[in-house]
């Protein structure tokens, strides 16, 4: 593999030539987690010629955005006085319910989330009236559908589509602050940074950015979602002090192997060297960090009297309607018959296959007794039950 194609300036200036433009902004941090993930690409992530071919432009892509933000908000200074108000954010460990839960609330028309091909080719604008025709949907469905040739199953796993809502990951990977490198490629030193070093504020700032900018474009209430806020609900209270906090709790045994069976799917599309206790090592130190991340802070000042509901994945399964209402109303919301009509055409038409097959605790090669010892606090804070392992 080449380390030329992995050079941050010479990635730098492929993202301005694609832009038209070379002004990212006053804020050069995001430079720091570019340059580790440079790095890890080269020296760690064992990627494929197929790898390096996708890699590339996972890195640039991000940059284009930026670029073409930051112009537009310069010609537009308009754009950087809107609110964003009383956001709300789904958070909580992932593989508990929190994509079905962010699909079925999207179904609700008070609600904005960020589709995915909007945040994929936020330039130009999104507009009402081409919202659902624009172009950009089918370039980005035939990128997703180009996946899923190359995976089979991978769509299984974890559902996406272009006029499906997208995870904040996708955004705050403008800044090189994001979870969305370190599952999609073996990056350990990248992944230990994140968890332990990274400064999350202007990851923040950054995605406050772009959300003014699609908002510019089509307004609403933003609905958003990522497990990785779960990790820096500090950081995202400070930037969003109105923010709506709906927190997903489910076994973290069972988490764990689902999310490291999902790590070693995405990460088969440019690597031919992954192994599910690979990823597991590194899913399970990031989910024990941060069940124990997310205590602290819910017991901290930074979080004193903020508004945050707790959601229990084995109750939301059961009925997910009955939790859809109990939620709404603690975010003192009404769900309107439109909204819960448009919601159960939705999970009638996306039920879910409960897991299937697809991942067993064996696989990880953890110790479940130790493994439940680190998780047990958590557990019982919330009453999460402990599941049979599958």
């Amino acid at each position: 593999m080449s380390a030329e194609r992995f050079q941050p300036d010479l990635l730098v200036e492929q993202a301005c030539e694609q832009a038209g433009s070379d002004d990212f902004g006053d804020d050069n941090s995001w430079r720091e987690g570019l340059a580790l993930l440079c790095d890890g690409l080269v020296t760690e992530a064992r990627l494929n010629d197929l790898g390096v071919e996708i890699a590339v432009p996972d890195l640039v892509r991000p940059m284009v955005s930026r670029l073409q933000i930051t112009k537009w908000r310069k010609e537009n200074p308009d754009v950087a006085t809107q609110p964003i108000s009383r956001p709300i954010f789904i958070v909580g460990q992932p593989r508990t319910g929190t994509t079905i839960l962010f699909d079925l609330l999207a179904q609700d028309p008070e609600l904005r989330p960020p589709l995915t091909w909007e945040v994929d080719n936020p330039y130009p604008l999104p507009r009402p009236q081409t919202y659902d025709t624009d172009p950009r949907i089918a370039e980005s469905q035939a990128s997703i559908e180009m996946s899923e040739q190359i995976v089979p199953g991978l769509l299984a796993f974890h559902p996406m589509g272009a006029l499906l809502g997208q995870e904040c990951v996708r955004i705050t990977a403008g800044q090189f602050a994001s979870m969305i490198f370190s599952v999609q490629y073996r990056l350990p030193t990248y992944y230990r940074w994140l968890l332990y070093e990274a400064d999350y504020q202007p990851a923040y700032r950054y995605h406050r950015k772009f959300l003014q900018h699609l908002q510019s474009g089509v307004p609403g209430q933003w609905l958003l979602k990522s497990p990785a806020h779960l990790w820096q609900l500090d950081a995202l209270l400070a930037e969003y002090p109105d923010a709506l906090i709906v927190q997903t709790h489910r076994d973290p045994l069972n988490v764990i192997s689902s999310i490291s069976a999902l790590t070693h799917h995405l990460r088969r599309l440019a690597s031919d060297d992954s192994s599910i206790s690979d990823c597991a090592g590194q899913s399970c130190e990031e989910i024990v960090v941060g069940l124990e991340r997310g205590m602290t802070l819910r017991d901290s000042p930074a979080l004193a009297g903020k508004e945050i509901v707790d959601v229990q994945f084995a109750d939301f399964i059961r009925d997910p309607f009955a939790t859809i209402r109990t939620l709404y109303a603690e975010l003192g919301r009404e769900l309107s018959p439109v909204a819960e009509t448009n919601m159960r055409a939705h999970l009638a038409a996306h039920p879910g296959d409960g897991g299937g097959g697809r991942y067993t605790w064996t696989d990880t090669g953890l110790d479940a007794g130790q493994v439940r010892e680190q998780v047990r606090e958590y557990q019982q804070r919330f009453g999460v039950p402990d599941e049979p392992l599958k």
